[in-house]
């Protein structure tokens, strides 16, 4: 009985002893287990990358906006051909028969008017920024020139006189200006030349009070100044038809002796 009963507890003790070697084995594999659930967790934080990709829509769109705005912002002056020198108030959106449209408004503060202006429309229109200051230097050296009239009739004169003043180009206007004054010592002018010349000398005067941050009396001054300076301003009309008459080409001549031939005629 004795030898049976150690026989026992060794059997029993052996058990244990290779119990606790299994047991180590079994635990490496429930600590690997959090492995898929790693994995798992690992996966959502791909998505962000999926997400990122409509957010390059607004940039295009904004890209659209800016070229259709052509680079013009709310506040700033710009000139208007068919109205002269104005500034934008706002850009604002309208809808049009179920279509979104986005506008430019403008007001003519001298005019007392507001005009919208659709933004894709405005090199259709031929809306521009304000002039350079070497241009309106330009334009003013203009002034100084010698003034150049067709032989035409006044009507057909006053219609290129209006195509240039309704251009926007300042140099244009400028012409107009220069061929349209009249000194104290020269002929009056009529209703018709009167009107034109000062729709010029408005729009002119207007874009070079703005450019240089000045009134519009002022740039008035300088522009009267300038003309003052052209040559044979206030010349006798017997000069200027003797001048006209050694001109070879004989289209056109200075505003004296357009003057001095319409009197010739008249007699």
């Amino acid at each position: 009985m004795p030898e049976k009963t150690a026989k026992t507890a060794a059997k029993a003790a052996a058990a244990k002893t290779s119990a606790a070697k299994v047991a180590p084995k079994i635990a490496p594999k429930s600590v690997a287990a959090p492995k898929p659930a790693a994995a798992k967790a690992a996966a959502p934080a791909a998505a962000p990358k999926v997400a990122a990709k409509p957010a390059a829509a607004p940039r295009v769109e904004e890209k659209k906006v800016v070229t259709q705005r052509q680079g013009f912002k709310a506040n700033e002056f710009v000139v208007y051909p068919a109205h002269g020198v104005g500034q934008i108030l706002a850009i604002e959106e309208q809808e049009i028969a179920g279509a979104k449209l986005e506008l430019f408004v403008i007001n003519f503060m001298k005019d007392k008017m507001t005009l919208r202006v659709p933004t894709a429309k405005v090199a259709n229109v031929g809306m521009r920024k304000l002039s350079e200051p070497a241009l309106v230097k330009k334009a003013l050296e203009t002034l100084k020139g010698r003034a150049r009239v067709k032989r035409t009739m006044w009507s057909r004169r006053a219609q290129e006189y209006e195509a240039k003043i309704n251009s926007g180009d300042i140099v244009a206007i400028a012409e107009v200006v220069r061929d349209l004054y009249r000194s104290e010592s020269q002929p009056e002018q009529s209703y018709s030349e009167r009107q034109l010349y000062e729709a010029a000398l408005d729009r002119l005067s207007r874009e070079i009070a703005v450019v240089q941050h000045s009134t519009e009396t002022e740039a008035v001054k300088e522009i009267e100044s300038q003309l003052a300076k052209s040559p044979r301003r206030g010349a006798k009309a017997e000069a200027a038809e003797g001048d006209a008459e050694g001109d070879g080409d004989g289209d056109d001549l200075d505003s004296d002796g357009d003057d001095a031939t319409v009197a010739d005629e008249a007699a």
